[in-house]
């Protein structure tokens, strides 16, 4: 099958690695909108503009039979849209809230995200249903993608940043954080080093997997050393610099080391 892994930028490699080691036998196309990434700052109308165009280049051009939306930002306000206009498994990320809340009941949980996220009425909705108790706080974090594109993960920058975002919380309150952007997943070691060793990280990622293998009809494997092949788009122009390339190859690295961090 030929799946489509869509994102704003490059955080979507965090779920791409993923879904290539437990899918070996599929083809992927990766699509990374770099010409308006970031999107969790632009207007609704705009990022819903850009994922329409998005998805018209990756169903009519190169013929996906499955779209992955692996940014959060353009799930929470196209999914049901790109639902209604495409007849195939389209997916979207859906911060992992239920999946932390069910984890630890009485403590409180930080979920992060992008200014679109936080506002809105997706994750709202989504809070409603399962945070009876009322322990989830909300916290937009922009520059995080702003520095990922630039592949500052580990800096003074950066930490000072994170610092003062989470100085309003006192964390050791805090069962977990939600990652509720993609390219969150890829400051885990940054994060850690400034969280309290008790409190644990929950993503979508591995969920959003196995949504798309049992909306697509697809059986996972155990994942190994294979990996599916895959052809990389930068906002509907294929990538075939080599410089790029191995630019794109850093960040999946990264994302898979990240992987390893709890």
């Amino acid at each position: 099958m030929r799946i489509a892994l869509f994102d704003s930028g490059l955080g979507g490699l965090t779920v791409l690695g993923h879904a290539r080691r437990a899918l070996p036998d599929e083809e992927f196309l990766f699509f990374a909108d770099r010409d308006h990434v970031p999107y969790g700052t632009k207007t609704v109308d705009e990022v819903r503009s850009f994922v329409r165009d998005a998805f018209r280049f990756l169903v009519e051009e190169e013929r996906a039979e499955a779209i992955v939306i692996a940014c959060n930002t353009a799930t929470s306000v196209s999914a049901d849209e790109m639902r209604s206009l495409y007849d195939i498994p389209i997916v979207g990320m859906e911060p992992a809230v239920k999946k932390a809340l069910d984890a630890d009941r009485t403590r409180r949980v930080l979920v992060t995200g992008t200014p679109i996220t936080v506002r809105g009425e997706k994750l709202h909705r989504l809070i409603d249903t399962y945070d009876a108790n009322h322990l989830v706080d909300l916290l937009p974090l922009p520059r995080l993608v702003e520095f990922a594109e630039r592949q500052e993960f580990v800096s003074p920058r950066v930490e000072e940043y994170l610092r003062t975002e989470f100085r309003p919380f006192d964390l050791s309150q805090y069962s977990a954080i939600v990652l509720g952007c993609t390219h969150f997943n890829f400051f885990k070691d940054t994060m850690r080093s400034i969280m309290p060793q008790a409190m644990t990280f929950a993503d979508g990622n591995d969920g959003t997997v196995e949504e798309l293998a049992r909306r697509a009809g697809l059986k996972t494997v155990p994942e190994g050393a294979r990996t599916a092949r895959c052809t990389f788009f930068r906002s509907g122009r294929r990538v075939t610099g080599a410089e790029e390339l191995a630019r794109i190859e850093s960040f999946i690295s990264r994302a898979e080391r990240m992987e390893l961090i709890d």
